[in-house]
């Protein structure tokens, strides 16, 4: 009885480790993808850790923006020349390595830290029905009336500087915070 009572637990071992495996057989391409992405971020906007390089293309819009809940985005550098479409490639694409928004996270000693960008568009922007992408990730539709006055919008949030605990394209992100 001990036997197959040992053999069953190694079994049943065996088949959890097999079962793991495959799942994460399954998810490597999409996480390599994801960090593909963000690694283009990173070279696209090294030169905007500085926030004094945003000028004159971007600039602060909203203040910083908070989740109603939890979390935070942070404060929204936008260069609004290209939110109607200026970086849409032939595709169908967003040109990841243009984001219309910069994000900055206000810093305890008063400086501002980069850690996401949002890449923008309008939905007039764009043929009826699209589905915007940027290097292949979906844009989220927002419609309107939305909290920021907008007209129907699409996006995606690019955790690149931040880790953000949700995931790398999550919209709030716990690890950041607006001053009270």
């Amino acid at each position: 009885m001990k036997k197959l009572s040992h053999l069953t637990m190694l079994l049943t071992g065996s088949l959890a480790l097999t079962s793991y495996a495959l799942a994460q057989q399954q998810t490597q391409p999409e996480a390599q993808a994801d960090q593909e992405l963000v690694q283009i971020v990173r070279n696209a906007t090294q030169k905007y850790q500085n926030v004094a390089n945003a000028a004159p293309d971007y600039g602060p819009v909203l203040g910083c923006v908070s989740g109603s809940d939890h979390g935070a985005m942070g404060i929204h550098y936008v260069n609004g020349s290209l939110i109607s479409g200026k970086t849409l490639l032939s595709d169908g694409q967003l040109d990841p390595t243009r984001p219309q928004a910069l994000i900055y996270a206000p810093q305890s000693n008063g400086e501002l830290k980069l850690v996401a960008v949002e890449f923008i568009i309008l939905a007039s922007a764009l043929p009826a029905g699209a589905a915007p992408q940027v290097d292949g990730h979906l844009m989220l539709y927002i419609d309107a009336p939305n909290r920021y006055g907008l007209p129907p919008f699409f996006e995606l949030h690019v955790w690149a500087w931040e880790d953000n605990p949700q995931g790398p394209f999550v919209d709030w992100n716990n690890h950041v915070s607006c001053p009270q």
